[in-house]
């Protein structure tokens, strides 16, 4: 069967989903507070991220304008759910980290787990800088990789739990370029939007999936997607 797609775990958070949608999130750390529970150390280093980010915005425009007044619930707790949805991996590959999101946010999310890892593939190199100094200041676990993801993936030789991308490609495109990792034993958490339906429609031509759907507790109409395994048709 090419594709498994578990819905019935994903359906008994729906109702929940949209009672949280019908509150607007702060933009403040407490916005967190709808994905997961973190320490009040760990939202001190997110400050420094986003302080960081805000400086370093009006030089590399990181992330879009129009966003920079929810940076909290739009970038930070968006990026928090990768995590949320595999809890116990340890060792991640984010893929086109850009401005971190959501493989910084990880990280950091991270920084008191012994073990932990997150590999941020960033060609660009002025986001690649910024990713470095976020990752200095705020003590986070994160290694840069400021190459492309065909060239990290032809050279990776490291363990892996999990690989993450946010508005990178579509899904059959993301699932080549991942494809190396997933041979490792990874799993991958993808942020698709509203249209994941034919994304994954032409996907399933060329890749057996096996998959679970978890509805967005931030963008309604959005979700994560965890592929447990991969294979070419």
């Amino acid at each position: 069967m090419p594709l498994l797609v578990d819905l019935a775990s994903a359906a008994g958070q729906l109702k929940r989903i949209e009672l949280y949608m019908s509150h607007p999130l702060p933009n403040s750390p407490e916005a967190l507070d709808r994905i997961l529970q973190v320490s009040r150390e760990t939202k001190d280093r997110l400050k420094i991220y986003v302080a960081l980010l805000e400086k370093w915005q009006k030089s590399q425009n990181l992330v879009a304008p129009s966003t920079l007044g929810s940076i909290w619930s739009r970038h930070i707790a968006d990026s928090a759910q990768a995590l949320a949805a595999l809890p116990d991996a340890r060792r991640w590959a984010d893929l086109g980290s850009g401005a971190g999101f959501p493989g910084l946010v990880t990280a950091i999310l991270l920084a008191d787990e012994p073990g932990s890892v997150v590999h941020l593939v960033e060609s660009n190199t002025g986001k690649a800088a910024f990713l470095r100094t976020v990752a200095r200041e705020t003590g986070a676990p994160a290694q840069i990789h400021p190459v492309r993801i065909d060239a990290f993936t032809a050279v990776f030789a490291g363990e892996l739990d999990a690989i993450s991308a946010r508005a990178l490609a579509p899904f059959s495109d993301l699932l080549r370029l991942a494809e190396p990792l997933f041979m490792r034993g990874a799993r991958g958490v993808f942020h698709k939007g509203q249209d994941f339906v034919s994304e994954l429609e032409i996907a399933t031509q060329y890749w057996g999936l096996d998959l679970v759907e978890y509805p967005s507790r931030i963008e309604v109409g959005s979700r994560i997607v965890v592929v447990n395994r991969l294979t070419r048709l």
